[in-house]
């Protein structure tokens, strides 16, 4: 069995999982508007929830966590858990690795029929292949890496163990 190349183990995504909560609530002080968090199915969902638990620590405001699933090689239709408004609203979009900007830029797509206060944008890892134009806010990890080069992000039940390069 070929031994994974860890760049983050779990010790290190809860701290870059803690300091990410610590941005976003620094960048939301003051502001008194309900926060959305959209967690991109799978990996995103997982870290879009633990984001959730952090910030509520910080922020005072309604914190409200959904998901978004969608086929990321052929977009068709998102499916978001809960329909509501996202109407003067901040959003938070979350993912577990950032690596074209595909994903991300897709997942503004239910959006577009609202008048949002803001839309910001998380993951845990970036990678250099910027192929839309969407730059995550925050970002955990940057890491420079080949195309061929697949970084997963390891979670278990409600966990982040960690992201490795596959």
């Amino acid at each position: 069995m070929k031994q994974k190349n860890y760049l983050l183990d779990k010790t290190q995504s809860e701290y870059k999982l803690q300091r990410l909560a610590l941005e976003v609530a620094e960048h939301l002080q003051g502001d008194n508007a309900a926060l959305i968090i959209i967690g991109i199915s799978g990996s995103g969902m997982v870290i879009a929830n633990k984001i959730n638990l952090l910030l509520k620590q910080y922020l005072s405001v309604s914190i409200e966590t959904i998901s978004a699933k969608f086929d990321k090689v052929k977009l068709v239709d998102i499916v978001l858990s809960r329909e509501l408004s996202f109407d003067n609203k901040n959003i938070l979009l979350v993912d577990d690795v950032a690596n074209t900007g595909k994903t991300l830029l897709y997942a503004l797509k239910p959006l577009l029929a609202f008048y949002p206060k803001r839309v910001q944008t998380l993951v845990l890892v970036e990678r250099m292949h910027k192929l839309f134009p969407v730059k995550p806010d925050f970002v955990g990890l940057s890491v420079a890496t080949t195309l061929q080069d697949n970084i997963v992000v390891e979670v278990e039940g409600t966990e982040v163990l960690g992201a490795y390069i596959a």
